[in-house]
């Protein structure tokens, strides 16, 4: 398997770091636009496997030269390159695999109650493309989404006859010294799904909008993380998970503390989280590139991070004796491990491990197939299976329910 990563960022470095100690792959190539990126992970990796490039994520024709000569383009760009990217794998016939999906348009007029083009309604309209062409491509597969929809998949084979929701919760306990405000994953996803209408599935109603951060609940982490406040966020397993999963409701939440979600309100109010540029003394300017830009480089906080992310899919319905069942299988990572074991913060190397693992199924023939799908279009077993030889096994907590 040749594999071209576009995208070398914190995400991308830590894909670099775990593909290391693997042997699935003759050659990796990562590539982006500042090309000192690539270049200095390659050089501190000292393998002759892995090579790099300079590509324009915005342009398909500079993305399909570097595709011309793999066989699978992984995608660790923001998604708002999602559209070029997945073109160019189509025309250079490379599998297609990115941790997040095309973006989303609000309704024009009833946002906060129905939706308007949903995440990933532009790939999943290309479906038959990739079908007629006997390709895959494997959307969301990061880890929320893409490990959270694994579990859900799991969950479905193995521990429930009739599932009512599947809820998907991510929170954690990181505090990172010497910042008042410092986010642990990109700024520019995070504004991107934090304010857009949160997504909401029901079988009986469809698709539906809400207000940001609504429906407020507290949850229990495991490990240690204990309860934290989640709220509504616009994420692509509610698209995903019904689309496989035989449910009645999908959601998903997300533990962003009172202070992060007055800080998004606050860039809202002042228009910095436009995407459109602005001239600022004749220089054209996104507001939120400004704020991305301001703001410390999440890869590079790991030696300053402490505590534990948790990532998870917590799922009630009837178990497989015909008793209710409430159960949250999870993924947990300790920034210190994640330092010491790879040199990536926690955040980004939970979200790298997921396509890693990904790739070495599909490159031994385990995870096959055509079209446009997502991870819980896959057996679950193996994929869980790998994560727990990779080092980073998932958990699984019984909870409470009526």
């Amino acid at each position: 398997m040749k594999v071209l990563v576009v995208g070398t960022g914190g995400v991308g470095a830590a894909v670099a770091a775990v593909a290391r100690r693997r042997s699935f792959f003759e050659r990796m190539v990562f590539a982006d636009v500042d090309v000192s990126r690539p270049e200095s992970v390659v050089a501190a990796l000292d393998d002759p496997r892995f090579a790099a490039a300079q590509v324009d994520a915005s342009d398909t024709a500079s993305i399909a030269a570097l595709a011309r000569d793999a066989d699978v383009v992984l995608n660790a760009t923001d998604p708002r390159f999602n559209r070029q990217i997945f073109e160019a794998a189509l025309e250079t016939r490379c599998t297609y695999l990115d941790m997040a999906m095309t973006l989303s348009e609000p309704h024009p007029s009833e946002p906060y109650s129905k939706p308007g083009v949903k995440l990933g309604d532009l790939q999943f309209a290309e479906d038959d493309r990739w079908r007629d062409a006997g390709l895959l491509a494997l959307v969301g597969i990061g880890v929320e989404p893409g490990l959270s929809d694994v579990f859900a998949r799991y969950a479905a084979d193995h521990l429930f006859s009739e599932i009512v929701e599947v809820a998907v919760r991510d929170g954690a306990d990181l505090a990172v010294e010497g910042y008042a405000f410092a986010p642990t994953f990109s700024i520019w996803t995070t504004i991107e799904e934090c304010l857009n209408p949160p997504l909401v599935w029901e079988r009986e109603r469809g698709f539906y909008t809400t207000e940001p951060f609504s429906e407020p609940e507290v949850f229990e982490f495991p490990e240690g993380i204990g309860p934290i406040e989640c709220v509504n966020v616009e994420h692509e397993e509610v698209v995903l998970v019904p689309r496989e999963i035989d449910c009645r409701r999908v959601t998903f939440k997300y533990g962003l503390g009172n202070e992060f979600i007055e800080v998004l309100k606050t860039l809202h109010k002042l228009g910095l989280d436009a995407t459109e540029p602005v001239s600022v003394r004749g220089v054209e300017v996104a507001p939120r590139d400004l704020v991305a830009a301001a703001l410390p480089d999440p890869a590079t906080l790991g030696d300053r991070m402490q505590g534990k992310t948790c990532a998870g899919t917590f799922l009630t319905g009837t178990g497989k004796d015909g008793a209710p069942r409430a159960t949250y299988l999870y993924h947990v990572l300790d920034n210190d491990w994640s330092m010491r074991e790879y040199g990536s913060q926690a955040v980004v190397l939970q979200t790298a491990l997921n396509p890693v693992v990904a790739l070495e199924l599909l490159a031994a023939g385990t995870w096959t197939g055509n079209g446009v799908k997502g991870p819980e279009a896959f057996p679950a077993d193996p994929f869980l299976d790998l994560l727990a030889s990779y080092g980073s096994p998932h958990g699984q907590s019984e909870r409470s329910y009526d």
